[in-house]
């Protein structure tokens, strides 16, 4: 054991929490090290999560346009072919490029960095292993943010060959003839949108009524609608009951209204949602309180755990599993340690699906605001008026706004179609700062652009009739 090293901050964890949370600790006078069990930086998101499934999306796309829509505008390509290998291996230097750029930031802001398996040892001390060397650490201040890892379903166990998770379908060697998707949720359609456009009959099979159930429900209904036309079949109230191998091949067994049917696909993607990963972190020994049902880390408005100088962020603790909201959080808990006030407004986390089209969402979905008796008006625009959606040929979609019946603040943005991902910015701007419809709607807009549609929607929702009083 060497001797201990003391700093102002220990971060376990260099996702888009960790390493944004190091970064600013550094900026603040803190001295910081950060430490990672895997070779690369940049935790799930970057590594096998938001960047890699973003570069394959896009990859898809671009093969899927060449192939079924260039024509329309004139472009004769010849016949086309798949070069997955070299897909695959254009998406690796994405992430490679960027997991190099993680670890420049933290150095070039003279934060340790240190790779192992990181233990607590206490309040103010971390355990790091790397084979068989051990080394402590000690801090004022501890901050956890390792993540999440996919949940697994009794029966379909991991074997990133056959039967994988979100990181096994990154990396498939060959286009499967037949995928299922246990899963209809965001990660399961933005995964099943790339193979689909590569070749495989995709078929998704979820449990509830719909999918992508976080989303406002005329949104949800057209993007089902569009996967559906697009060719993706999608099974609702249908539950997986059993799966066996037989060769190559995977039987899966499904139950719906009470009817059996047997699937049979090359590979299954299980994609049912994630946990916190806190295995092998010693929580319990050092008394961090962690929910016996969610497994998620209990924690104050600072984000400080049970124990006063251990802090908790991103997947770990409640909230959406967002790479942005880690990231907020990350800077709003060291800005706290540094006795600044912060906090992260959870009215205004954007949300995305980034299918084709994209769907982006900020504040309240149409459901919740019944819920929750507000009297409301909506305004929607269809793309089909925008000129540059028709001038793309990209005219699936809407934007929703819905405002406060008598306030006409904006409650919740609502957008399903193209750069709907990057649209939502504005949305999310005008919700941090307690915008109005009739702002929106005043706001002059670029012209032809895809945002018209947002002041097309606020126009609407501005001179709506009160829904409800």
């Amino acid at each position: 054991m060497t001797s201990t090293e003391t700093y102002d901050l220990i971060v376990i964890g260099s996702g888009p929490g960790g390493y944004v949370a190091a970064v600013r600790a550094a900026q603040l006078g803190l001295k910081t090290a950060c430490i990672e069990k895997n070779e690369r930086l940049g935790g799930v998101c970057l590594n096998v999560g938001c960047i890699p499934s973003k570069a394959l999306l896009d990859s898809s796309e671009y093969y899927h346009l060449a192939k079924d829509r260039f024509a329309e505008h004139g472009i004769k390509t010849g016949r086309v072919s798949l070069d997955l290998a070299k897909m695959m291996a254009r998406k690796e230097k994405v992430v490679k490029e960027l997991t190099d750029n993680v670890r420049q930031l933290l150095e070039g802001h003279q934060i340790t960095i240190l790779q192992g398996a990181a233990q607590l040892a206490g309040a103010d001390r971390v355990t790091v292993t790397r084979g068989k060397k051990k080394q402590t650490l000690a801090a004022k201040h501890i901050l956890l943010a390792t993540g999440s890892t996919p949940l697994a379903v009794p029966g379909l166990a991991f074997d990133e060959k056959q039967i994988v998770s979100s990181t096994g379908a990154l990396s498939f060697d060959t286009v499967p003839k037949h995928l299922g998707i246990v899963g209809g949720g965001y990660i399961g359609l933005e995964l099943g949108s790339v193979w689909m456009r590569l070749g495989a009959k995709v078929t998704v099979i979820e449990m509830l009524p719909k999918i992508a159930t976080g989303l406002d429900g005329q949104v949800g209904r057209t993007l089902d609608r569009i996967l559906r036309k697009q060719g993706m079949d999608i099974r609702v109230k249908t539950k997986v009951t059993g799966a066996k191998r037989s060769g190559k091949k995977l039987k899966v067994s499904v139950e719906q209204a009470g009817q059996t049917e047997d699937l049979t696909f090359d590979r299954l993607l299980v994609s049912v949602g994630r946990r916190p990963r806190t295995e092998g972190l010693g929580l319990e020994e050092v008394g961090v309180h962690v929910d016996d049902r969610s497994g998620q880390v209990k924690v104050d408005e600072g984000y400080r755990t049970s124990v006063p100088s251990i802090f908790a962020i991103g997947d770990l603790v409640a909230g959406p599993m967002l790479a942005h909201k880690a990231s907020a959080e990350g800077i709003a808990a060291v800005e706290t340690m540094a006795g600044k006030p912060s906090e992260v407004n959870y009215d205004a986390v954007p949300a995305i699906v980034y299918t084709a089209p994209e769907v982006a969402s900020v504040g309240l979905t149409e459901e919740q605001v019944k819920e929750r008796n507000i009297p409301y008006c909506t305004g929607s625009y269809p793309f089909t008026g925008a000129g540059r959606a028709r001038c793309m040929g990209e005219t699936d979609g809407f934007v929703k706004i819905i405002r406060h019946g008598r306030t006409d603040r904006v409650l919740g943005i609502h957008i399903i179609g193209p750069r709907a991902a990057d649209m939502i910015a504005e949305g999310v701007l005008a919700m941090e700062f307690g915008a109005s419809s009739e702002d929106i709607a005043r706001t002059i807009h670029g012209h032809p652009t895809f945002a018209e549609a947002l002041m097309e929607a606020a126009m609407g929702a501005s001179q709506c009739s009160i829904y409800a009083s």
